[in-house]
């Protein structure tokens, strides 16, 4: 979950390591910090807080790189705490001697590892499991290993998942990297090469990447890569290109990237479904999906497994692919499913969906379920991550970068992926009606232009959402595809306003829920035109006998859920299958607006990280 960032090269790396840093932000922000080599020594400025406390730091002019035969080296870091409160002496760079290192992950067996260290003499500082590692290393430098040997060698110590960046004094146009279970990739420059956990910390100097593997490390110079793995043996890697610009990651003039990404829904559907649908809209291309006709026919069950947001969108894809397929569909969190036994085998097909592609759980589940003889599908939204390498076939949501911690864009699109997957096989299996599917992909295709005008109520929205920023528990109902709606609101509300928000089945509510009902609480009841609503108005006046405040979201021209609401935000009434994207836009943008209001870090809401790479 932490962000790391390495160079080595012909500029000095201060400001570039910075930069990297800051397109990693969301990965990490209770501390960070830079190595350089300067005059021969390693010199790290590290400090609490976020990424501006770092800057003001390197702001000093005695710290500074320094070439050895035109060569500069260093890392940097920001880092989301495990072992250790956030604080400068558990900020990262860590230093042992003669070297210095940055790491992301979790070394399961740190405890035993400095026990046996500091039985050997050595010192050690903070009070992190990243310290240990540095330490180790050195220990081998000290008993005249190269640096190369010495972090193969310890690496064979450690348990855990990590991703690894190593410098020392004694090898100083070198940097080593290390790969095993966390995301790091190498980004290959011309006289420069880098490392990043993710790409858009390198962006602006590179397109050319280089995925590492786990149990792989790369020894990265100036003008050379070579990768090895954990036995010693060289491999050849593919370099891969990246069309993202730095443009793509830049806030465009709005406020917050996750408000930027709000608005970008409708391109991000645009580019999810085209070249996917056929020009006369009966006919889907699913170019990605390798999965054969014959191999959708032998299909038992589907298990849906995700965590977070995208355990959601999975909540979602239940619902449309046991409507359009008649398959038996179980959806799993995924950090459940890895540790409960799950009768998952051949004739079933396992879908991970998963933003970033680096989930750890969720990787995890997919090894799982691939071990038990398994199908594998990952809807995922990165190229060459782990999980898109090792499913057996991957479709792909082009929403292109997000940033914000609290995912919008990815969601949406996850939904629009589920939904051609589900019109696709109900098509092959011949279980959805031609007529119906083309129903459904026609407001597929129109659901970009749909999404424009929900987003032209922003301003009403916010009108309405702003009058509850003081409240203190926020209720979210919801049946069928409007329930999932509901948890997904009620999540976005606590990642980015810390504030009490539950999300319910409205069928639920009599069972416990609706004792939290009263003049002071919120209720946001999500009520589309389908074979639930008259059930879900009778909720709403169950809520209204006991003086809850209503905020209805409902279909435009719909007169009886307005006059029956306190409050009443409007969608266009489309098809059961895109309603549940319609309805996500004015969730998203109450949370936003509340965010707002209260003054929360919405793009880093506290304690969280956008990809949750550890378990």
């Amino acid at each position: 979950m932490c962000g790391i960032v390495g160079y080595v090269g012909n500029r000095d790396p201060k400001f570039i390591l910075y930069e990297g840093l800051k397109k990693l932000e969301y990965r990490g922000y209770d501390s960070a910090g830079i190595a350089l080599l300067q005059e021969g020594e390693i010199r790290i400025k590290r400090c609490e807080g976020k990424l501006d406390q770092l800057k003001a730091a390197l702001e000093d002019p005695h710290f500074y790189g320094t070439p050895l035969d035109e060569t500069y080296v260093g890392i940097g870091h920001t880092r989301w705490a495990t072992h250790g409160r956030p604080s400068e002496k558990n900020a990262h760079p860590h230093q042992a001697g003669s070297i210095a290192l940055v790491h992301n992950g979790i070394i399961e067996n740190y405890s035993e590892l400095r026990q046996a260290l500091e039985k050997k003499g050595h010192v050690l500082h903070s009070d992190t499991d990243s310290e240990v590692v540095a330490v180790c290393i050195f220990d081998f430098i000290s008993q005249g290993h190269s640096l190369e040997r010495s972090v193969f060698l310890a690496v064979q110590e450690l348990l855990g998942s990590f991703s690894l960046g190593v410098i020392s004094q004694k090898d100083p146009q070198t940097l080593i990297a290390v790969r095993n279970g966390t995301p790091l990739i190498l980004g290959v420059g011309v006289q420069e090469n880098f490392i990043a956990s993710d790409v858009p910390a390198l962006l602006p100097y590179t397109k050319n990447f280089i995925y590492l593997e786990d149990e792989e490390m790369v020894i990265v110079q100036k003008n050379r890569c070579v990768v090895k793995n954990f036995k010693g043996k060289e491999i050849q890697k593919q370099i891969k290109k990246i069309n993202w610009t730095p443009e793509m990651i830049d806030k465009g003039g709005y406020q917050h990237y996750m408000l930027k990404e709000i608005h970008e829904q409708p391109q991000a559907i645009i580019q999810t479904i085209q070249d996917r649908v056929s020009k006369d809209r009966d006919t889907l291309y699913l170019k990605d999906l390798t999965l054969s006709e014959n191999d959708l026919r032998k299909i038992r069950k589907i298990f849906l497994v995700a965590c977070g947001t995208a355990y959601y969108a999975s909540m979602e894809g239940k619902y449309l692919l046991e409507k359009m397929t008649k398959i038996p569909c179980e959806v799993d969190v995924a950090s459940e499913f890895r540790y409960r036994d799950p009768l998952i085998g051949k004739e079933d097909l396992l879908i991970v969906t998963s933003q970033s592609g680096e989930t750890a759980d969720t990787l995890a589940a997919l090894r799982e379920a691939k071990k038990r003889g398994a199908r594998t599908l990952a809807i995922c939204n990165v190229k060459e991550s782990s999980i898109d390498r090792e499913a057996d076939s991957t479709i792909y949501t082009y929403a292109g970068p997000e940033i914000g911690v609290a995912s919008t864009k990815a969601f949406t699109a996850q939904l629009t992926v589920f939904n051609l997957l589900a019109i696709h096989i109900g098509l092959v299996l011949g279980r959805l009606p031609k007529e119906k599917a083309k129903v459904y992909i026609q407001d597929l295709v129109r659901l970009p232009i749909t999404v424009e005008e929900v987003l032209k109520q922003e301003k009403e929205i916010q009108k309405i959402a702003q009058k509850f920023y003081r409240k203190k528990t926020f209720l979210y109902l919801g049946r069928g595809t409007s329930y999932p709606i509901a948890l997904e609101g009620a999540l976005k509300l606590k990642e980015i306003s810390y504030m009490n928000a539950e999300g319910y089945a409205a069928g639920e509510m009599k069972h416990g829920p609706i004792a939290l009902v009263d003049e002071d609480t919120p209720v946001i009841i999500l009520a589309p035109k389908d074979e639930h609503y008259d059930k879900v108005i009778s909720n709403l006046e169950e809520i209204k006998a006991r003086e809850g405040i209503v905020i209805a979201i409902g279909c435009e021209g719909d007169t009886k859920l307005s006059k029956l609401s306190d409050y009443f935000i409007s969608v266009p009434q489309r098809s059961e299958n895109v309603m549940p994207i319609l309805l996500t836009i004015p969730v998203q943008l109450i949370a936003y607006t509340i965010a707002l209001k209260k003054g929360t870090d919405i793009d880093q809401p506290r304690n969280l990280a956008k990809s949750v790479t550890v378990e």
